[in-house]
């Protein structure tokens, strides 16, 4: 009765101070982490619809996966509710055990019932991120048939042909693999939707933390979970604040009415770099920059000219002057922290070099192109001083800003001709990017397979069986060696021009640790924050 006592009180706490940042807020409590984050598009909590950062990032925390990824090491898959697997001579019968004594926040013991249950309502639902479990030919028709529990701790995971090993675990270590707590949310089922409608603001987990309270654009409140099979979490409850502008992020920090704060501005992190109570870490994060040229243009089309636009990037200039350490420059597709990640830069900024390819490809007076630009920093921004550095050689390039929803349509259609934009990964593993930037196996305008290349009308059969290869590769550091080379070859050819990889900024108070932030959004726990003692 005490805890719940103390946890109404901190709800009602942080009720009271949504709206403007108050400077006479009582510094956080010791057992509470308060976070200063981005929240407004966070719109439901069922790990079988979640579909946007925050949401991904807040059911990593409430749920637990069959398997996990090592933060530091994305190499290496450690068993969650399954503490073991084996995988069947043909590759495609995966065979976990399920650990035993792990319990629900409801008390309900974890089964493999459960798990499957979990696995065949994802596909069954058939949301959003339905389609990480789809790539294995799982159907709402066939999945109970292909994914099922042979016994209380055993459950059998087949797909419909040979895969790497590394790609089902890392989709089976993704936020919407989560395992349900399958009799509580059958409880709460109305009209067939298997528990949808009451998850998008409850929760049914066996995760660290249970979800308190959830107020849209003001608070998420996590409450701990003490029977956490891993051990409990430090912190009794973890405070997620909708803090949409990085000002008063940046307040709340210096006052003590935050610990961490996610989402500071350049001019607010250069400004907090002096202050002896907050420290900054920079994490690389899988989301990459890039422009996609439209090989339905006859300049762009032109060898010559893709190469030459590599060579037309101020990728340090604009590291250092709009970016300020928010990107840092990366040139290939797969993120580092990924499986066959590499670090090749050979591109800089030449004019001389890009005059040369122009000329070769009879463009020696340049050429007219659009670029269609989401009109938000810092996209806007790199936008502008492309157009600045391209005109020293005579490009021509007219920038059509728009909304996120006018340019992706736009792109989605194959109606640009350069398109700058952002790409992350659905999961940690390299085909999630390899499959956007290197595989189109129908380039026709009504391709069912619509991803990146495609959309840049890329018709490329050699990458495409290469990408498909890999895929299939059992071995783990031949794969590795497939995507490096992979990508080298692709750095010179491609109508893509990768320019930079995204770090998650994260300012923390003086006493504040153990924020785990990983390489993708669904890979950032709370379990092990601690805050020292005054």
């Amino acid at each position: 009765m005490k805890m719940n006592t103390v946890c109404a009180a901190a709800v009602v706490g942080l009720m009271t101070a949504f709206g403007p940042v108050s400077v006479s807020q009582a510094e956080t409590p010791p057992d509470m982490a308060v976070i200063a984050w981005h929240l407004d598009e966070l719109i439901t909590l069922d790990p079988a619809e979640a579909y946007e950062f925050a949401g991904a990032e807040v059911v990593a925390n409430i749920y637990d996966r069959l398997v996990y990824y090592d933060i530091d090491n994305t190499d290496d898959i450690k068993g969650g509710i399954a503490e073991s697997w084996t995988i069947s001579e043909d590759g495609r019968t995966f065979t976990f055990t399920i650990r035993d004594g792990v319990m629900f926040h409801s008390g309900n013991p974890v089964t493999a019932e459960d798990a499957a249950w979990s696995l065949q309502r994802v596909v069954k639902l058939n949301k959003g991120p339905a389609f990480i479990l789809g790539e294995f030919g799982l159907t709402p028709e066939n999945v109970e048939e292909k994914v099922r529990a042979t016994d209380a701790r055993t459950l059998v995971f087949e797909t419909d042909k040979r895969y790497a090993p590394s790609f089902v675990l890392n989709c089976l270590g993704s936020w919407v693999s989560s395992v349900l707590d399958s009799k509580t949310v059958m409880a709460h089922a109305e009209d067939g939707d298997m528990g949808n409608g009451w998850l998008k603001t409850n929760a049914a987990g066996s995760g660290p933390f249970k979800l308190g309270a959830w107020r849209p654009n003001e608070v998420v409140l996590l409450d701990r979970f003490d029977d956490y099979y891993r051990g409990a979490p430090n912190m009794k409850r973890v405070a997620l604040r909708h803090v949409p502008e990085s000002g008063p992020q940046r307040l709340m920090l210096e006052k003590g009415d935050a610990d961490i704060a996610r989402n500071l501005g350049p001019e607010d992190i250069a400004a907090l770099e002096d202050n002896p109570d907050i420290s900054i870490r920079r994490i690389r994060q899988g989301a990459v920059t890039y422009l996609g040229l439209n090989q339905k243009n006859p300049d762009l089309a032109k060898p010559e000219v893709r190469e030459a636009l590599k060579w037309l990037v101020d990728y340090d200039g604009i590291e250092r002057n709009i970016l300020q350490g928010t990107k840092v420059t990366h040139q290939t597709f797969l993120p580092a922290g990924f499986l066959g990640a590499i670090e090749d830069t050979p591109y800089s900024l030449d004019l001389d070099k890009a005059r040369a390819l122009l000329a070769e490809a009879g463009l020696e007076d340049g050429f007219s192109v659009t670029m269609d630009t989401r009109n938000t920093f810092p996209i806007a921004d790199v936008a502008q001083a492309l157009q600045a550095t391209w005109a020293q050689v005579g490009i021509d390039l007219e920038i059509l800003p728009g909304d996120n929803k006018q340019t992706l349509t736009k792109y989605r259609a194959r109606q640009h001709d350069i398109y700058i934009g952002y790409w992350a990964p659905d999961y940690l593993d390299p085909h999630g990017n390899a499959s956007g930037f290197a595989w189109n196996p129908d380039n026709s305008d009504d391709s069912p397979y619509r991803l990146l290349a495609w959309r840049n009308a890329w018709d490329i059969p050699e990458y495409t069986a290469r990408t498909e290869a890999a895929l299939a590769e059992n071995d783990q550091a031949t794969r590795r060696q497939m995507y490096e080379d992979l990508q080298r070859d692709f750095l010179k050819d491609s109508p893509f021009v990768i320019m930079f990889q995204n770090i998650s900024v994260v300012a923390e108070r003086e006493g504040v640790s153990g924020f785990e932030v990983g390489p993708n959004f669904d890979v950032v726990y709370y379990r092990n924050i601690t805050k020292a003692a005054d």
